[in-house]
């Protein structure tokens, strides 16, 4: 398992997850998001709380404004 310590390492696990387009993968890695030291740079990111961010990510009860605001920060953050 990768070290979700940066914004980039989270960005990079979103990204491949969303890409597989399986739903199984996408809960793992928004879980695995919210539990790690990276959620706090993506919420800055996203300019979301970061309470609220990883309590929606942990439930896969994210609203679409979120998903499209965190869309758009792995976009601008992929290589």
């Amino acid at each position: 398992m990768t070290e979700l310590n940066t914004l980039e390492a989270v960005a990079a696990c979103l990204a491949e997850a969303f890409e597989s387009g399986n739903p199984d993968a996408m809960a793992a890695a928004l879980a695995q998001v919210a539990d790690s030291p990276g959620l706090a740079s993506l919420a800055a990111a996203a300019n979301l709380p970061s309470a609220p961010l990883a309590e929606a990510m942990r439930a896969g009860e994210m609203s679409l404004d979120t998903t499209l605001a965190i869309m758009k920060v792995i976009d601008l953050h992929m290589p």
